[in-house]
Order: C-alpha cells, then structure tokens, then sequence
C-alpha cells in the first residue's frame, strides 16, 4: 500500500515539507482554481474559471502561520471555499 501523497481528500496538494521549502503551488478542480504562495506567512487565493492568478479576479484569499498548524488551517480553509 503506497503512502498517501496529497494532504486534501479534495485537492492534490503537496506535505508541508513542500512549502517549507518556500515553494509555491497552484492547481484546479473543475472551474475552481486555487494558489498558495509563500513567504513569512502562506498566503491562500481562490477563483472560478480557468484564467492564471495573475488575470483572474481573486474571490477570496487568507494568510495562514507558516507551521504545520497553520498549513492544516489551510487546507480546511481551502476545501470550505470549494463546497461552498
């Protein structure tokens, strides 16, 4: 039985070990899109539609501690924006 990979049961997201080393990351489900950007604090942003953070209107977004804690929060926050 393999390892599970993605942190979310709804979005394909790296550990925190992935973010820990600064990395950003951005993905999509259906016309939900999402990025999470990186600096003292992780930074979270949703959209509808399949335009780049840089063009979309941003609908939502939050900071979140860079902790384990903190990404958890994140996660939650994420897969709320999505089932609502």
């Amino acid at each position: 039985m393999s390892e599970k990979t993605s942190v979310s049961e709804i979005f394909d997201i790296p550990k925190f070990y992935y973010f820990q080393s600064g990395n950003d990351y951005s993905g999509s489900k259906g016309d939900f899109s999402y990025k999470i950007t990186n600096a003292e604090k992780m930074k979270c942003m949703t959209w509808h539609g399949k335009l780049c953070s840089m063009k979309a209107k941003i609908e939502h977004e939050e900071e979140f501690e860079r902790t384990e804690e903190g990404f958890r929060c994140m996660i939650d926050w994420l897969e709320k924006q999505y089932n609502n």
